[in-house]
């Protein structure tokens, strides 16, 4: 896994976006994944003081966790919309560098769904090269269209013209979530394995993991 430091500390609001403005071409939103075997869910808890990142890996067929990992780094910068990966990466780094390299990453946060096309699973491929995707709670911009009640219905989410997201309804009935592309897989892929994951809730396995396996290194701490 090649992995480039973040280099966030003492980087001011505008030079983390004159970063992301820089990187952003480097993202590519087609597919280059080859076989998949391996995925990985990353995933960040907070105290006040430290970031608690999160990784863990699973059998992409069976989605049987493999191994697990924890890393916990001081904050470097404070919480600023749209700047949520410098704030992450470091830790979720330090925790995903700990496994066997994934075939591919699901993050807890936006892809391309992004003002500048820049978001969180976007940051952690062009990074580390791997292909990413990322799996959001909620919408950070875009509109789309009503959303039909089952499993596996989605709407394009679109943004200034681009369709940056799926909103996607991975159970029956329950609320949508927005998958976007992070780096080295396209839309709709990265929905097919949205989908393909989130058997026993809204959330996707990978994450869904993630986040239980920080929130629980948060508490024990």
């Amino acid at each position: 896994m090649r992995q480039i430091p973040p280099g966030i500390s003492g980087l001011t609001v505008d030079q983390m976006r004159r970063i992301q403005a820089e990187l952003a071409p480097r993202v590519r939103v087609e597919d280059a994944l080859g076989t998949v075997r391996w995925i990985a869910g990353v995933d960040v808890a907070y105290t006040e003081t430290h970031a608690i990142g999160a990784a863990v890996l699973l059998d992409a067929e069976t989605l049987e966790v493999a191994q697990e990992a924890t890393a916990i780094r001081p904050l470097e910068t404070d919480y600023e919309p749209g700047l949520l990966s410098f704030r992450e990466l470091p830790a979720a780094l330090d925790a995903l560098a700990q496994l066997p390299e994934p075939d591919l990453v699901f993050c807890d946060g936006n892809g391309l769904a992004h003002p500048r096309r820049f978001g969180l699973a976007c940051h952690l491929g062009v990074l580390t090269d791997l292909p990413t995707l990322g799996v959001a709670k909620s919408r950070y911009l875009g509109q789309h269209d009503v959303i039909a009640e089952p499993r596996g219905s989605w709407r394009p989410v679109l943004d200034a013209g681009d369709i940056v997201a799926h909103a996607l309804r991975t159970q029956d009935g329950v609320r949508w979530v927005y998958v976007s592309p992070g780096h080295r897989i396209s839309l709709d892929t990265a929905t097919t394995w949205a989908l393909r994951t989130a058997t026993e809730a809204r959330i996707p396995q990978p994450t869904r993991l993630a986040d239980h396996l920080a929130n629980r290194t948060r508490r024990e701490r």
